[in-house]
């Protein structure tokens, strides 16, 4: 049987928060069923469109903008490119005209509150994030299509496998730890290196760097507008923003005029244990700010946990003299594979396996990466994975009012000083002593998952979401 084929941009996704799987996934899926009308040449004769969301999505899809993404996608509207400052004013023409144009060409009648349906006591069996999309066209006849958002921004179509690449013969198939680890063995290849060597079945190794680059660029811009940016967060809870204040305080009046003075600035301010460890809460706490309030980010590998990589990478960039495009690409190459390891074994969709999917997945794939940075072996490197994943086994996904920000904003703070640990502790430990391995711990990931208590897997029915009384304004 052909191994699942993941690509570094299947596990680092342009996009625009705040959920990878409640609002990156269904705005895929939208896009998707309008492609397909498109095809089969239906979309002109639509006169009615109802989308039905159905366990999770309807649970916390207010909350995660699932409408929101739902409707800019059935526009024709791309996340990696739609403006983040016209969301707002997009949707409330929607809302007020009553009015939908359908792929970005096709004007029908929209109600948002009869044709928007949130199905919250329904959940159908291949996983909770579920949408169907039902056309209604004008010789009365229907059509419709079901699509699951299995985290991290990849979507399924019912009846379908999910894979949108072109399949290849990968020189280095890898399903588990223990076969990345053999062809790094058997090659001398570091982790990066296996990872570049696959993607080159794909594209030139020049376009894989160029897109790499591209990726970091908008992790970069998210970071330095989340550190500058005040005010409160978006959904009722009145949560104040903290990077902004943070970064005022730790620059201790230095002055810059762009990301790359502000990181000499950071330079020049010291290096002691609680600076850098507060530099690090700011860089994290930034990119969940942006990412709560519908800004760009870059799944990694999914949005609720998209400040996790940024922040140790941040570190490693500004701490660790790591402002290299080489190392850069070597960081994110290496973090994509153990994002893989942990999709094919186990899930990183926090529906399916509760925060441990999403924080604990993110927190091994950085404390990987910036272990192989720092000059790990092969054995640290999935040594450093293997200590984060296991400081976040059993964390569950609680959101309150079902919003991405607490404990969410917080807990990538969490996950990014735990990977650097993680990362210390592996370069200091003889790997071949250790007695858990990384694939063990998928697993135990998996299994841990699977026991989970449904309400603690995003639907906001357990944990902090019923503990903490709140009185949100009506969507």
């Amino acid at each position: 049987m052909q191994k699942e084929q993941i690509s570094v941009f299947d596990i680092f996704k342009i996009g625009i928060g705040p959920s990878s799987s409640h609002t990156l996934g269904p705005w895929r899926a939208a896009q998707q069923f309008t492609n397909l009308l498109s095809a089969d040449g239906l979309l002109g004769d639509v006169v009615q469109v109802k989308i039905l969301l159905y366990g999770s999505l309807a649970k916390t899809g207010k909350g995660h903008g699932t409408d929101i993404a739902i409707l800019l996608g059935l526009t024709g509207g791309d996340p990696v490119t739609f403006d983040v400052n016209a969301i707002d004013s997009t949707i409330a023409v929607i809302k007020q005209s009553e009015k939908l144009t359908l792929g970005g060409s096709h004007e029908i009648n929209f109600s948002y509150n009869d044709d928007l349906i949130f199905l919250f006591m329904e959940s159908l069996p291949f996983h909770p994030n579920a949408v169907t999309f039902q056309a209604f066209l004008s010789s009365g006849k229907a059509f419709s299509a079901t699509y699951y958002s299995i985290g991290g921004g990849f979507v399924v179509k019912e009846g379908e496998n999910g894979s949108e690449k072109e399949q290849v013969d990968l020189p280095f198939p890898v399903e588990k730890a223990s076969e990345l680890l053999h062809w790094c063995l058997s090659t001398g290849l570091k982790v990066s290196e296996v990872v570049m060597e696959n993607e080159a079945a794909w594209r030139k190794e020049s376009e894989t760097k160029k897109g790499i680059l591209q990726h970091f660029q908008v992790i970069k811009e998210c970071i330095y507008r989340g550190s500058h940016t005040g005010g409160f967060l978006p959904g009722g809870l009145d949560v104040a923003r903290r990077a902004q204040k943070l970064n005022q305080r730790l620059i201790k009046g230095q002055t810059y005029t762009d990301y790359d003075s502000w990181v000499l600035a950071i330079r020049n301010g010291g290096n002691g244990f609680n600076y850098i460890l507060d530099w690090v809460s700011c860089f994290a706490l930034a990119v969940n700010e942006e990412n709560a309030a519908f800004g760009r980010v870059v799944t990694a590998p999914t949005n609720g946990a998209a400040g996790v990589i940024p922040a140790v990478l941040q570190y490693f960039i500004t701490f660790c003299d790591g402002y290299d495009e080489e190392k850069i690409i070597q960081f994110i190459a290496c973090a994509s594979e153990v994002g893989s390891i942990f999709k094919k074994g186990a899930t990183i969709s926090a529906a399916m396996g509760g925060c441990q999917a999403e924080i604990g997945v993110s927190s091994a794939m950085a404390a990987a990466a910036l272990t192989e940075c720092l000059g790990g072996s092969q054995r640290q490197v999935l040594m450093a994975a293997e200590i984060a994943m296991e400081h976040h086994l059993g964390l569950t996904c609680d959101p309150i009012g079902g919003l991405v920000q607490i404990p969410c904003i917080e807990r990538n703070t969490m996950g990014a000083i735990k990977a650097i640990t993680a990362s210390q502790l592996a370069l200091q430990s003889n790997p071949d002593k250790a007695k858990v391995s990384l694939d063990a711990v998928v697993n135990t990931m998996w299994e841990t998952a699977l026991d989970m208590n449904s309400k603690y897997k995003e639907t906001s029915d357990g944990g902090l979401a019923t503990n903490i009384p709140l009185s949100l304004p009506e969507c």
